[in-house]
């Protein structure tokens, strides 16, 4: 039977063999988490994701209606939330305390695989909620928590982050809104805000806004922002609603795609009546929404390569069924074959699937460093994974989402004529899937905080830390004879990226900052296909051992040969990119604003 969303077997191989988790919680806080429970946890999300959220992806397509005020979901939307707050899905991994299941974030991320890459508008309402609950639960007082969390981890309310405005995208200091104290502590909340995703929906009764905004007299700029807990309907002591919190939706925004998520625009204290409550310090609201913004970059991680391997997967099927000419060696007359046969559309394929296999096992990695944190025995270890965390979110959100674009373009691509026609889904997937690049800063400002933050973060220690890291991974393939030569092309190339990585932070500190800023994104690419490498040569040597099986032989090889195109196909190119990064040729700060034509 062909698999829909994902490859099962391949998450099966990440979680149990790759990353051997069972070892990895044995002891631990995890440790009633066998492979049994596990494996039962993941099935039961693929059975939820496959049964009733894959049937709303095209169903999302035709997006919301907006109505006075009022947003109404795509039909289906509402069944689907209620399923899924049965299942107590929303909490996975969060504290048993305040509703959730606590567990392990490496499944958690398994089962948002088959969630996301099911129907990833509808997912992201629930990603909002997540974030929004994680600051009340970071920030909040006793009272905001006993008000909220429970009620936000069950998905009975959802949640938003509310930072942009018109004036304001990347550039939050400049943000307009303004927060008046009142007598009794809470503060009157005025100001509009852009491109709010579920900011106003009919599938729960109260949405929690956390809202960026400056209190009277703050100081400019971002050192002056406070973050505040803003509902939508006023909450009273005992938990009921009160009156309607001056939180008007003034229109929903027609996207390119991501068409069942609605993106609002909210006007806060239009009529003077929107009250908020200080979350956090005053003037420390962006650092406490950085925590939300880290969690959900992560997540568009996630959101891009659930796009990618649901593209994959759909390619994949389609090119073993789909028969068109003869085989290029096959002699005339020869019955036309099936178009994986054919070697242009098996080299697309081969990216594709090099791609998400990186990006399943980088992500899971991820989720795993978040286990390890809630693992360490001391304060220096969970230090460290956090820090490793760190280094590899520009790279989860900024480089997955750029690559799941390129797998979602190549799946339209093998589709032919097909995939250019909405009624087959990789064109869906493919729209869908650019916004990943956009939201949750950019992409060239993940390559800025790559450049920027984290090479030097902490005198530089948790980059070495992470080039550590993979550079054990290829002593340990190079003592595999068969992944010997795959090994050692992958340590000159990582002796390069070093030279390389060290040239250009030298640039970046120097009056050649400019010039290095315009590589910023070049070096992420390079980074993440170094990561890439990575993981795929070590999926490589966990399966070298095994391919002598007679089960899942093909498997075992197949993720050798993956592991030998990529390093011998797309590394050289990379090489390439790093020669010009070296380089750092000063064209882009020479470049005049006339100098680009016509205005």
């Amino acid at each position: 039977m062909a698999q829909l969303i994902a490859d099962k077997r391949d998450i099966d191989f990440v979680l149990h063999e790759q990353m051997n988790i069972g070892a990895e919680y044995k002891g631990s806080t995890y440790a009633e988490f066998n492979r049994k429970t596990i494996d039962l946890i993941i099935g039961e999300a693929r059975n939820l994701g496959i049964k009733e959220l894959l049937p709303l992806q095209k169903v999302s397509d035709g997006g919301c209606v907006f109505d006075a005020g009022t947003v109404t979901v795509p039909d289906g939307f509402k069944r689907a939330y209620d399923l899924y707050r049965d299942g107590e899905w929303l909490g996975m991994s969060d504290d048993p305390e305040w509703g959730g299941q606590g567990l392990p974030h490496a499944v958690s991320m398994a089962a948002n695989e088959y969630f996301y890459g099911s129907c990833n508008s509808f997912m992201l309402y629930n990603m909002l909620t997540h974030g929004a609950a994680k600051l009340v639960e970071g920030f909040g007082t006793d009272v905001q928590k006993k008000q909220c969390l429970k009620k936000m981890f069950s998905g009975e309310w959802s949640g938003t982050m509310l930072l942009t405005e018109p004036e304001a995208g990347s550039d939050v200091g400049a943000m307009a809104t303004v927060a008046t104290k009142n007598d009794d502590g809470t503060y009157n909340i005025s100001g509009s805000k852009i491109f709010i995703s579920g900011g106003e929906h009919n599938m729960v009764e109260n949405i929690i806004h956390p809202v960026l905004a400056r209190i009277e007299g703050a100081p400019e700029g971002t050192r002056g922002i406070s973050l505040f807990l803003v509902p939508k309907f006023l909450i009273n002591e005992d938990g009921t609603l009160g009156d309607f919190n001056d939180v008007v939706c003034t229109g929903i925004e027609e996207k390119m795609g991501l068409h069942g998520n609605c993106t609002c625009s909210l006007t806060l204290g239009g009529k003077g009546a929107c009250v908020g409550t200080l979350l956090g310090e005053e003037n420390k609201g962006m650092a406490a929404m950085f925590v939300m913004m880290n969690e959900a970059r992560q997540m568009v991680g996630l959101q891009g390569f659930a796009n990618a391997t649901a593209s994959y997967v759909h390619a994949l099927n389609y090119a073993r069924g789909r028969i068109q000419t003869k085989g290029l060696t096959d002699p005339a007359g020869s019955a036309p074959v099936a178009i994986i046969n054919h070697p242009d559309v098996k080299r697309q394929l081969l990216i594709m699937k090099s791609y998400v296999d990186g990006m399943r096992s980088l992500i899971y990695y991820g989720g795993l460093c978040h286990d390890k944190i809630a693992m360490a025995a001391t304060a220096e270890e969970r230090a460290e994974y956090s820090l490793l965390l760190e280094v590899l979110t520009p790279i989860i959100k900024g480089y997955i989402t750029d690559k799941a674009f390129e797998v979602c373009s190549h799946g339209i691509q093998i589709f032919g004529g097909y995939g250019f026609v909405e009624e087959f889904p990789v064109a869906q997937l493919l729209r869908d899937s650019r916004i990943f690049m956009i939201y949750e800063g950019t992409n060239g400002i993940q390559s800025m905080d790559l450049l920027g933050r984290k090479l030097g973060m902490k005198k530089g220690k948790p980059f070495m830390d992470y080039l550590a890291i993979v550079q054990k991974s290829i002593a340990q393939a190079k003592e595999i004879e068969e992944l010997a030569p795959l090994a050692e092309t992958m340590e000159g190339f990582f002796a390069r990226y070093t030279e390389v990585a060290a040239a250009i932070s030298k640039a970046a500190m120097s009056d050649k900052v400019l010039d290095a800023y315009s590589f910023s994104h070049p070096f992420l690419e390079v980074t993440g296909d170094l990561t890439m490498a990575w993981m795929l040569l070590w999926r490589a040597t966990v399966a070298a051992p095994l391919t002598g099986k007679k089960k899942d032989a093909a498997f075992y090889k197949g993720q050798i040969t993956t592991a030998r195109f990529f390093i011998n196909t797309i590394l050289p190119t990379s090489m390439g990119r790093m020669n010009a990064i070296e380089t750092c040729d000063g064209a882009v700060a020479a470049m005049d604003d006339a100098g680009f034509g016509a205005k």
